[in-house]
């Protein structure tokens, strides 16, 4: 990743033109097209991001301008040596290794990278600390501005007492504010080690709280950890909210989930999840040309008239929906009632 910097950081101080803009030239040089590829090809989806090599930008560079193709208006040459490429490379293999290393299957492979490496890695990009790159900055205020508007949507109605389930919490950016909001929050993870670390996060924040004079009246109760899989949720809840956990779901299991979800909420269910679009499939299967250590797990795109879909599959329907889009998060927010109540 480090050597990839460079090469991006000089893209995003130029201006990127969109797709077909009748200002682009035709005569568009190599070196701005590798700007816009890797300007492109840098971009996340549902956080996990993926970058190219400065030698994989200039090959696809010569080819494209060798056919004398603008890459802004996706076509011709470049496209057509692109697909070659993705054409011969196998993510699956790497997958299917991934899973024999821990002995399961994709939810094997998330509970063991989220107790190991990938903890570390997401405990500094959803913590304060400032020894993150850019990217990781990005998606930190990406993943704190969908919090925040599932906030706002729960605020509406007021949440002092107000039961949630939190699903797939990680290390408490959303499950802590709520319970400092008055909300009685019982918050799972399938990572054992983000669990503990939310745990102590709640402590340490609710404990800060206690002594505030805006937060005395408040009934506020620390929420309640527990470390398991979605599948294993119980019980029933005014709200449950699941945000950006899909992305560890194919869809045919996307579905079952959130019909699972649907069944624990009494009134209203938030999901998150990576929109699924021509691009950004492209984009990550661009990124899975250069797997590292940032990608460790399968990332699944959803296409949002499927997750709605699911919803009305089990008698739900979406009240409101909302985007957030950085240069390298992207999350669709849909808020989801029982049909007839909205």
């Amino acid at each position: 990743m480090a050597a990839t910097q460079p090469v991006l950081a000089s893209c995003f101080m130029r201006p990127f033109r969109p797709l077909h803009s009748p200002s682009t030239s035709r005569s568009m040089s190599v070196e701005s097209t590798r700007c816009s590829i890797a300007h492109i090809a840098s971009h996340t989806v549902g956080g996990l991001y993926a970058s190219i090599p400065l030698a994989a930008v200039d090959a696809a560079s010569s080819a494209s301008d060798g056919f004398g193709v603008d890459f802004a208006v996706a076509g011709g040459g470049f496209i057509a040596v692109l697909a070659a490429v993705l054409s011969v490379t196998d993510p699956e293999t790497r997958r299917r290794r991934q899973a024999a290393i821990v002995g399961g299957d994709d939810k094997e492979v998330v509970r063991n990278y989220f107790n190991a490496g990938g903890f570390e890695r997401w405990k500094r990009i959803y913590g304060e600390t400032e020894d993150l790159n850019n990217v990781q900055l990005d998606i930190r205020k990406g993943h704190a501005q969908t919090v925040e508007k599932v906030l706002g949507f729960l605020r509406e109605g007021g949440l002092e007492g107000v039961s949630v389930c939190d699903a797939g919490c990680g290390t408490g950016s959303l499950a802590i504010p709520l319970a400092l909001e008055g909300a009685v929050v019982s918050a799972s993870d399938i990572s054992f080690a983000m669990v503990a670390e939310a745990e102590r996060q709640a402590e340490e924040t609710i404990g800060r709280a206690a002594v505030s004079s805006s937060l005395r009246k408040k009934q506020i109760s620390p929420p309640r950890f527990e470390a398991k899989d979605l599948e294993s949720l119980s019980g029933k809840y005014h709200t449950v909210a699941c945000i950006d956990v899909l992305i560890h779901y194919p869809q045919e299991k996307a579905a079952h989930m959130i019909s699972h979800l649907a069944s624990l909420a009494e009134n209203r269910l938030l999901l998150s999840f990576a929109p699924k679009t021509y691009f950004s499939v492209l984009l990550k299967r661009i990124g899975e040309l250069f797997p590292g250590p940032s990608k460790a797990t399968r990332a699944y795109l959803h296409a949002e008239q499927d997750v709605e879909a699911a919803l009305k599959a089990v008698g739900w329907v979406v009240r409101r929906r909302d985007m957030t889009s950085t240069k390298f998060y992207y999350s669709r927010l849909l808020e989801a009632v029982p049909a007839g109540t909205q």
